[in-house]
């Protein structure tokens, strides 16, 4: 049987992947510049693994040694089952990259670069299914080339269907759906047939720890939760909604299941919804917006942040702050701080994909308070406790490696980040985030949709 022991059998045994920001800027770069996209499968990847381990395993049926039946056999490649067979698969491919002239980087260490001359290749990897784009065709072959020749390479083309998301190549870009993600979720739920709804979640209400009875399936509520966890890739509109109810997996009750109920009734209505990356300026802004002591059950605030790549969106979060603020001003530097940290991340994913930043990034924000501590460096009686916070935003401002701009509220993109909104501020903010139809039937589900809901 399998009895591997921590220490003794394996180590390790995370395996990295490239993270979803990573993969929407590689893909609204693409669709900027117009570069191809291909898609290639690793055949039993695990098998090609390294091990670094002792390990051992009984001679398996059909092929014991007669004479000797009693022996063990020493593992030299890792096998499918072993806990480290992940991570021996990424360091063998990783570690054979720098032959081929790709080089990593520490932002994320799942993305590899190739220069070639004046052009680039760009390589991202999760576990065995492997992205290739740049802007050298002829490169990009070669290295489909050397893969095939060291690996047992599948090349799956033009990139089409990734990790379940669908990539449509349209003239003016890309669209980028789950719409068969969505339907396997609604016919895992039992709620094809279910009712549809405007939006994921009620306008400015928060759900309660114990207001209701447990509900009667917690594992049922988990899956679904974790499923729409992965939803949020390219879904920034039900982003508020899933964070709330991941906050009771441990202990859900009945209202909390009504909650995800509702997000799915949304996603009924909403399946061919997606986002249209298309060419434009290479110009980072961001919105970082914070509903101050919103959630009832500990009086944190939530943060809400969402960066574009011209009018591409490309990351975004909702997200709990980790303790509690003393005013809406506190809470609101705090989601500039969190926002301004993946500026600069994300500066440095572009300088390592040697895509030229021209200008400083921007950032928008609601609270007139919140913008003066970033330049003004005398309050420091009620800044003090958050002195980290503010120093690292009022050094970024001061080296003119960000700038911090006022945005009225109506404006403010990140709104939908925060809390539950009304159905047509809702659709108004959906359409600022470039959330679009892949068909213009599904619009009838509003009744004044915007010209920019449909593709």
């Amino acid at each position: 049987g399998f009895n591997q022991e921590a220490g003794i059998d394996f180590g390790e045994t995370f395996s990295p992947d490239v993270k979803p920001t990573t993969v929407r800027l590689v893909l609204a770069l693409s669709a900027h510049f117009g570069w191809p996209l291909r898609q290639l499968d690793v055949k039993n990847a695990f098998l090609h693994g390294l091990l670094q381990e002792e390990v051992y395993m009984t001679q398996p049926p059909g092929f014991v040694n007669s004479k000797h039946d009693d022996y063990v056999c020493r593992l030299h490649k890792s096998l499918y089952g072993l806990k480290q067979a992940p991570r021996a698969w990424n360091e063998r491919f990783t570690s054979f990259l720098p032959s081929l002239g790709f080089k990593s980087t520490y932002a994320d260490s799942s993305l590899f670069v190739k220069v070639v001359a004046s052009s680039v290749v760009i390589l991202l990897l999760y576990v065995d299914d492997i992205i290739l784009t740049g802007s050298a065709p002829h490169a990009i072959t070669e290295v489909i080339d050397s893969l095939t020749r060291e690996f047992d390479i599948k090349d799956l083309g033009t990139l089409h269907y990734f990790l379940g998301i669908q990539i449509v190549q349209k003239p003016d870009g890309l669209f980028l759906s789950q719409d068969k993600y969505v339907t396997d979720l609604l016919t895992k739920a039992d709620m094809l047939l279910s009712k549809p709804c405007a939006t994921p979640c009620l306008p400015y209400n928060r759900l309660l720890k114990d207001d209701g009875k447990p509900y009667n399936n917690p594992a049922l509520y988990r899956s679904l939760v974790g499923a729409l966890q992965y939803l949020t890739f390219t879904r920034p509109d039900i982003a508020f909604a899933v964070h709330q109810v991941c906050q009771f997996m441990q202990h859900p009750i009945e209202s909390h299941f009504m909650a995800v109920k509702r997000i799915l009734r949304y996603l009924k209505a909403t399946r061919g919804c997606g986002l249209h990356y298309v060419k434009g300026s290479l110009d980072i802004t961001a919105y970082s917006d914070a509903d101050w002591a919103g959630d009832p059950n500990d009086r944190r605030s939530t943060t809400g942040m969402v960066v574009f790549l011209g009018s591409n969106p490309i990351s975004w979060s909702s997200k709990k702050q980790l303790t509690v603020s003393r005013s809406s001003t506190e809470a609101e530097y705090r989601a500039l701080s969190t926002t301004a940290a993946e500026l600069d991340w994300l500066h440095q994913l572009l300088l390592f994909l040697h895509v030229p930043v021209q200008d400083t990034p921007l950032l928008f924000c609601d609270n007139l308070s919140a913008i003066a501590l970033t330049l003004n460096p005398i309050q420091h009686q009620r800044t003090k406790h958050i002195e980290v916070d503010v120093h690292f935003v009022r050094e970024r401002v001061a080296n003119q490696k960000l700038q911090v701009h006022f945005v009225s509220s109506n404006e403010q993109f990140a709104d939908i980040l925060t809390k539950g909104l009304s159905a047509p501020l809702f659709q108004t903010h959906c359409a600022n985030l470039r959330l679009q139809f892949s068909a213009p039937e599904l619009c009838l589900l509003y009744t004044s949709p915007s010209p920019r809901d449909c593709s």
